[in-house]
């Protein structure tokens, strides 16, 4: 999950600041792709390992776990539509948040 809310920091606060302007859009399509394939290999590996702790830990019926995953469906949703309408700039503010409201329950989960 670091690797997915890092680097969206990353792109909001360095990358789309720097290159923003001109005619860099193709390089902000090449950034966010190759940070598109780079989560979706995080996103897998949080996927297999969380779904072996629920099952470990006996969580699948956890209130909190179902609302985090349908905040992992709804990012999904939200990351697609963003892929089909890059200038819906607000799209890229409800993944970050959503993905910090993931973060926080998968602490609280773990406690």
């Amino acid at each position: 999950m670091g690797f997915f809310v890092g680097g969206q920091l990353m792109l909001a606060a360095v990358v789309v600041p720097v290159l923003r302007g001109g005619d860099n859009s193709e390089g902000i399509r090449r950034v966010a792709r190759r940070f598109g394939v780079g989560s979706g290999v995080a996103i897998l590996v949080l996927i297999v390992t969380g779904s072996l702790m629920a099952s470990q830990f006996h969580r699948w019926g956890n209130e909190d776990l179902h609302i985090k995953l349908g905040l992992v469906v709804l990012v999904g949703l939200l990351i697609g539509w963003h892929t089909r309408k890059p200038e819906l700039h607000a799209l890229e503010g409800l993944v970050f948040l959503s993905s910090l409201a993931i973060v926080w329950l998968g602490i609280a989960i773990a406690h």
